[in-house]
Parts: structure tokens; sequence; C-alpha cells
């Protein structure tokens, strides 16, 4: 199971884009939460920060390995995502794992994951 939180830049002048991406991601919830079953994606959440005048975006998951990549994806709502992800992450900023150094599932929890 992998367990990670990613820090992506957003672009400089994209903060009403992503606005508008993570709006469209709540409002089609029911077809975005279809969407993890083939990534074998347990728990995906976004944060959102400004830091020091940038605007970041925080990746927080729990996922099985071997899960479809978003990229593989055919479905609707993760091409949408894939188009905001191309128009709102910046590129030229090396994403940031930060490390893993506890993870607390109970174990009833993971057995009802896996």
């Amino acid at each position: 199971m992998n367990v990670e939180l990613t820090r992506f830049k957003v672009k400089e002048g994209k903060s009403k884009i992503v606005d508008e991406w993570l709006l469209f991601l709540n409002e089609n919830m029911k077809e975005t939460l279809i969407t993890l079953e083939k990534e074998k994606m347990y728990v995906e959440t976004i944060f959102r920060e400004v830091l020091n005048g940038d605007e970041y975006l925080y990746w927080y998951s729990v996922q099985e390995e071997n899960g479809q990549e978003v990229e593989e994806s055919e479905h609707w709502i993760d091409k949408k995502h894939l188009e905001y992800w191309e128009e709102c992450i910046d590129k030229n900023f090396k994403p940031i794992d930060l490390s893993t150094e506890v993870v607390m599932i109970p174990e009833k929890v993971k057995k009802s994951m896996i």
C-alpha cells in the first residue's frame, strides 16, 4: 500500500482556473469516485496553500500498488482532470514528495480497503 503526500506548484495567474478545477471535481464527485476504482485508489485528497506568494496543491493518497495510471484512463472525468492539470501545474517546479514517517490505519479499516 502506498501512502503519499506530494506538493505541486500552480502556474502563476492560474488561481481562478484552479478554483474551477476543484469545483469541477466536487460537483462531479459521483463520477470522480468511479474513476478511483481502476486506480486502486482508496483515498485521494487535494489540499491548497499559498506560501510566500506562490500557490501549491498537495495530493494526499492511499493507493494499492499496480493501479491504473490516470493518464491511461478513457473516462471523461479523468480526461478533463488532466486538461486542468496541464493548464495549471507548473512543470518547471519539481514536485516534492513529503516523507512518510508513520501510517496509522486501524486493521479493520485496512481490511475493508483491500
